[in-house]
């Protein structure tokens, strides 16, 4: 499966087998943090074989069942620290995908394990990420449409080819709280007001630049423009 099909394989998954990932899974994913920590200034972690995250018996949106895997979204302490989560994020769960794994952003209904992570006096954990063998492969969520999320005129193959696969990305509660603007072949993106929206606009913009083959959120990042 290339990173193509997995924008359109992947779907949220809460329920997991109790398959063990394995060795090469572990060290292709490790490997890919890695590289993601590095580029993204973050701490992403994978942790194996720990329960309790997902151990908290309280009303919540999705129930999570047999997680025993997850990636830890830490980072230092930054006004752009959840949109780098995002993009980088996804990088990872997109790779998952690719090796047979089915995966779930989590950002309120777990329970802090630190003595499972490492978590530094400046940085936060802002989140997890659920991953493993689903029970299921997921089901696709509902949509808005191309002209609910973009604006601009005379739009190039690319940039629908982008924002279709945007649409296809796990948001805050399928909120697609995100725009995408095109002028003058120039493209940018920016987050409206909800849960995660930033972590989200990430996420989104991940999506896009492996659809279109255009290149443009970090270089939005460093120059304040998100």
């Amino acid at each position: 499966m290339t990173i193509h099909e997995a924008i359109l394989a992947r779907h949220s998954v809460r329920h997991y087998t109790d398959a063990p990932l394995t060795t090469e899974q572990i060290e292709t994913l490790k490997a890919e943090m890695e590289r993601c920590n590095t580029e993204g200034n973050l701490h992403l972690q994978l942790i194996i074989n720990e329960p309790n995250c997902f151990q908290a018996e309280k009303p919540h949106y999705g129930k999570f069942q047999n997680v025993r895997n997850y990636i830890a979204l830490v980072g230092q302490r930054s006004k752009d620290l959840d949109e780098r989560l995002g993009y980088f994020g996804e990088c990872v769960v997109l790779l998952a995908q690719t090796l047979g794994l089915n995966t779930c952003w989590v950002g309120l209904t777990y329970k802090k394990t630190p003595d499972a992570m490492q978590i530094l006096p400046d940085e936060r954990l802002r989140g997890v990420i659920a991953i493993g063998t689903g029970v299921d492969g997921g089901v696709q969520h509902k949509s808005k449409s191309f002209e609910a999320v973009t604006e601009g005129k005379d739009f190039p193959e690319w940039f629908q080819k982008g924002v279709a696969a945007a649409l296809l990305a796990p948001t805050a509660i399928n909120q697609q709280k995100f725009r995408f603007s095109y002028k003058e072949d120039q493209v940018s993106v920016k987050a409206g007001l909800g849960f995660f929206a930033h972590m989200d606009l990430g996420i989104v913009a991940y999506h896009f630049e492996i659809a279109s083959g255009h290149s443009f959120f970090l270089n939005q990042l460093r120059t304040g423009k998100s």
